[in-house]
């Protein structure tokens, strides 16, 4: 089994290839394909690659499916006694994402 742990936008996900992931809005571009370099952790079989923080040479590459709005949550304000009541709704900008492969680049030669 192959996955590896990414961090983008302040979130750590466990992806796999071919897993569907919904992340924080990610661009306004509605369809192209998306690198992530932020890897934190790669496993493949027994092989265990753990980065400090991040793993260099590994990337994930994605493909941006669709850009949405998350479902909406209400936010209240109220304070007794005195009838001060607000209602505020908010919905998150997210991108649905495909995880295509997890690669790993070659060595750059060290000279």
């Amino acid at each position: 089994m192959e996955y590896a742990i990414i961090e983008t936008g302040g979130k750590q996900y466990r992806v796999s290839p071919g897993m569907l992931i919904s992340v924080d809005n990610l661009s306004d571009q509605e369809k192209g394909d998306i690198s992530f370099d932020r890897v934190l952790l790669y496993v493949k079989d027994s092989e265990v690659n753990l980065g400090k923080p991040y793993l260099k040479g590994f990337v994930v590459k994605a493909k941006l499916i669709k850009n949405f709005k998350g479902v909406k949550i209400r936010v209240a304000r109220f304070k007794a006694k005195s009838r001060y009541r607000k209602v505020r709704g908010h919905r998150q900008s997210l991108s649905e994402v495909q995880i295509e492969k997890i690669e790993k680049t070659p060595k750059e030669r060290q000279i």
